[in-house]
């Protein structure tokens, strides 16, 4: 063995990630450390403009095609000459949207051995705020967080580090640039009158689907590391980092104004500013001054991370996912969660034990699926994450927080169950009108309605937060359900709180349901009937 095979065996896990997007595609090649951090041993980056004329053909042109599949091809090698472990190609906005997407992909395996995952707006989202959370301190932070890339612009509004929602609009720099024009000479008044009214349109349509208002805009990706590099090339702060770089909302204003009004051979000029993304950068930039004006935020902190970093982190912890079989691991993950957003631990498990214990009883009884036993359960122990945005509607918000939370050891299709349980364990009953129950099967609509009613039930029996109910009893008669609640001293307001919530239930089971305190009190009762006899 010679000495660079010598060298090569004795470096640690390598990781590979390739993201290709509608303006370029980009590779890193990254080393895993003990710490949980990583350290970057190579990148690269090429524009190949794939989402070009997307819009007005719904296809990828030919040429970006063959430059892409060339920068891939190198990409690889690259990847290679690392000997890397692992490698994982994705694909964004262009190839998701494009009809000959699927043909393209099929070309990068047959042709040069690269299996790419097309993946979905949330999980672009995803990553970039995977990325984001681990780069800057979040606590007690509301936040929006941007990704602007050629075809599309994602955001996602978190409180802390829980993503409360997120949103996708068709806000790219290259498909606005497209629209809008300000390519080759000056941009028109009029054309950017029409530029930012269209951009106005898609804020607008993302409404008022939330309570949170962000402190600030953190905004990952090139425009906004270019835009960094420009106001930092402007106060003579050239090299200085720009994670962490602070803009104001006058500065973003002023540089959008400044160059649009320049042809692009003087844009190409401007310190700071990459030649090859002088075309697409007031588009950019205009995407950035609306977000800001939209949210109503002054300052935005610059990440020179996205994607990329996100995937780079994913692929670091499902390695470590698959390395540990420790059981507990979900349960701490669970409980991690709960006591970051509510710190209602105690109350979620004993409804959670409630809810369980009710379950049990029902599932022979109306023939329910043993495997949403440990859903229901979860689901109790997070119905109230939600505190973490606001109380009035804290059911609403932990419907959002579980559904983005990406918790250890569940798929989503069980985080979307969770989301929608907790969602309904109080306030309105489940309603074919509320978006997220309506997107969901007949078959797990009923599952949510089965589940929620148990939770509701179970919430109530710990009304008063006192841990004090021991069990509970179901007995079925002809007619109607007989729940016996046992409890060393006389649990009235549980009870009551168990009987205030019993409607969904009764609805959902279609019975009559009797709920009754079975304690001391009624067991000397039985005695002393019984010694008497």
């Amino acid at each position: 063995m010679d000495e660079k095979q010598i060298y090569f065996s004795e470096l640690a896990h390598r990781l590979g990630a390739i993201d290709i997007g509608s303006n370029s595609v980009r590779l890193m090649v990254a080393e895993p450390l003990r710490d949980g951090t990583y350290r970057i041993l190579d990148e690269e980056r090429e524009s190949t403009r794939l989402g070009r004329a997307l819009d007005s053909s719904g296809r990828l042109e030919p040429e970006a095609i063959e430059l892409t599949l060339a920068a891939l091809r190198r990409f690889k090698q690259i990847a290679e000459g690392f000997q890397v472990n692992q490698l994982k190609t994705i694909a964004t906005c262009a190839v998701r949207e494009a009809v000959n997407g699927p043909d393209f992909c099929r070309r990068a395996k047959d042709e040069i051995g690269l299996e790419i995952e097309v993946i979905s707006a949330e999980k672009e989202a995803r990553l970039a705020f995977n990325s984001v959370q681990r780069a800057f301190d979040l606590t007690g932070k509301n936040v929006a967080v941007a990704d602007i890339g050629g075809g599309s612009t994602e955001v996602i509004l978190a409180s802390g580090n829980q993503i409360e929602s997120t949103f996708t609009t068709p806000l790219g720099a290259v498909r606005l640039t497209e629209a809008y024009g300000g390519v080759g000479g000056p941009m028109t008044d009029h054309d950017f009158a029409a530029l930012l009214k269209a951009i106005d349109g898609q804020l607008r349509k993302l409404g008022k689907k939330t309570n949170i208002d962000p402190h600030l805009l953190i905004g990952s990706g090139g425009t906004f590391t270019t835009l960094a590099e420009m106001i930092m090339a402007q106060k003579g702060q050239v090299g200085l980092p720009t994670r962490g770089y602070n803009v104001t909302h006058a500065e973003v204003s002023h540089l959008v104004d400044r160059l649009r009004k320049m042809p692009l051979k003087n844009r190409r000029t401007v310190s700071g500013l990459s030649p090859d993304r002088a075309d697409i950068i007031v588009a950019g930039l205009a995407v950035i001054d609306r977000l800001m004006r939209h949210f109503k935020v002054n300052l935005l902190q610059v990440h020179n991370r996205g994607v990329r970093d996100g995937l780079i982190l994913s692929m670091m912890n499902n390695s470590a996912a698959a390395i540990s079989q420790n059981p507990h691991d979900r349960e701490a993950a669970i409980e991690r969660f709960a006591a970051a957003c509510s710190g209602e631990l105690a109350h979620g498990r004993q409804v959670a034990r409630l809810a369980g214990r009710i379950f049990a009883q029902l599932a022979p009884l109306y023939g329910l699926d043993p495997a949403d036993q440990p859903l229901l359960e979860t689901a109790a122990r997070l119905q109230d994450v939600g505190y973490l945005i606001n109380y009035e509607s804290h059911h609403k918000h932990s419907y959002h927080l579980i559904l983005n939370s990406g918790l250890a050891g569940f798929q989503p299709s069980e985080l979307e169950m969770m989301a929608n349980v907790a969602r309904y364990h109080r306030g309105s009953q489940p309603k074919k009108r509320h978006a997220n129950f309506r997107q969901l099967s007949s078959e797990d609509q009923q599952r949510v309605k089965q589940l929620a009613s148990i939770l509701r039930l179970a919430g109530g029996l710990d009304r008063s937060h006192s841990g004090q109910v021991s069990d509970v009893v179901l007995e079925r008669t002809d007619d109607e359900l007989t729940m016996l609640v046992e409890a060393a001293e006389n649990p009235d307001v549980d009870v009551w709180g168990a009987r205030r919530r019993a409607k969904l239930f009764e609805s959902v089971f279609e019975t009559a349901l009797n709920i009754s305190w079975r304690g001391k009190i009624a067991l000397t009762a039985e005695t002393d009937a019984a010694q008497a006899g």
